[in-house]
C-alpha cells in the first residue's frame, strides 16, 4: 500500500517534469485533491514528543500503553490516536531483546540520602515454607539509618498489596529506590507514587549493586532469618520474620553506624535536629 506522503510526492514530480495542472496530476495518481493541498503545521506536537521522548528515556522498556497512561495522567494528551501516532513517527516501538545483549544504561548517580526517611530502598526476598509452598517477602530500608520500616510476608505480593502495605507505614519516603520488576512498574504502584508524591527511582535492569544498600539488608535477612529457621506455615513465618526485624532495628550493631543499632542512630539523630 502506498502512503499518502509518497503518492503527493510523485504528483509534485508529475507537475514539474510534465507541466500537468496539480488536479489532472491528482487524477492521474488516484490521490484526493485535499490530500494532495495537505501541510502539516509545524509544532503542533513539539510539547507532546519533547515529554514522551523524557518519558521513553526514563522508562526504557515501557511501551505504548503505559507511557499513554503517563502523558495523560499529566495531561498532556487525551486521545490514544495522537498517542499512537506521535509514538510510530519517534520510532520507539520496543523490541524484544536477549538477556546476553542488554544494552548498558547511562544514568546520573542520585546523591546519597541525608536524613531520614528521604530515600527508601525496595526488594523481594524469595523461600519456602515446610508444606512446599512458595514464601515471597518485601524488604525495605531506610538508607540514611538503616532501619527496616517493615516486612511484608506473604505467599503472592502484587503490585497493589505493596501499595496497600506502603500505605500502613506512618510516614513514606521521598523517594523510593526498586529494580524493573512488574510489581514496581505495574500502573498501581505508579499511580501510587503519583498521588503520594513519592519519587520511583528505577535501577538499571540487571545492575542490582544500584541498589546496594537493600541488597546488604537482604544478605543478613537471608543469612540471618530465613537460613536459621523452618516455618511451619505462613503465621508462622509471619511471627519469626517479625521477631527478627524488631531485632535487627533494636538490638543488632550495624557497622556503618559505629556499631549504633538503626533506631539507637535514630534518637541521637532527632537529638541532633531537636
Amino acid at each position: 500500500m502506498v502512503r499518502p506522503a509518497a503518492k503527493r510526492s510523485a504528483a509534485q514530480r508529475v507537475v514539474a517534469e510534465h507541466g500537468l495542472s496539480q488536479r489532472r496530476a491528482c487524477q492521474i495518481i488516484n490521490l484526493n485533491w485535499s490530500t494532495y493541498a495537505y501541510r502539516q503545521r509545524d509544532g503542533k506536537d513539539e510539547a507532546l514528543r519533547s515529554r514522551m521522548k523524557d518519558l521513553a528515556t526514563k522508562h526504557r522498556r515501557f511501551g505504548l500503553p503505559r507511557l499513554h497512561f503517563l502523558l495523560q495522567r499529566e495531561g498532556v494528551v487525551t486521545n490514544h490516536k495522537r498517542t499512537e501516532r506521535v509514538y510510530r513517527d519517534m520510532k520507539l516501538q520496543l523490541k524484544n531483546r536477549k538477556r546476553k545483549k542488554q544494552g548498558t544504561v547511562v544514568r546520573f548517580p542520585r546523591p546519597p540520602a541525608t536524613r531520614l526517611n528521604e530515600v527508601w530502598s525496595i526488594d523481594f526476598v524469595h523461600d519456602a515454607l515446610e508444606t512446599g509452598h512458595k514464601l515471597r517477602t518485601l524488604t525495605i530500608v531506610d538508607d540514611f539509618s538503616k532501619r527496616n520500616p517493615g516486612l511484608l510476608v506473604e505467599r503472592s505480593i502484587s503490585g497493589i498489596r505493596v501499595t496497600r502495605f506502603l500505605d500502613e507505614m506512618p510516614t513514606l519516603p521521598k523517594r523510593i529506590r526498586c529494580d524493573n520488576g512488574p510489581e514496581f512498574t505495574s500502573r498501581a504502584f505508579l499511580e501510587w507514587a503519583y498521588k503520594r508524591k513519592v519519587e520511583i527511582e528505577f535501577i538499571a535492569p540487571g545492575k542490582p549493586v544500584q541498589n546496594c544498600y537493600i541488597e546488604s539488608f537482604n544478605s543478613r535477612f537471608r543469612d540471618e532469618c530465613l537460613n536459621e529457621h523452618v516455618f511451619l506455615n505462613l503465621r508462622d513465618a509471619q511471627d519469626k520474620i517479625e521477631t527478627w526485624r524488631l531485632f535487627y532495628n533494636r538490638e543488632r550493631p550495624h557497622t556503618s553506624l559505629d556499631f549504633k543499632t538503626p533506631n539507637q542512630f535514630i534518637r541521637e539523630q532527632l537529638m541532633l535536629t531537636a
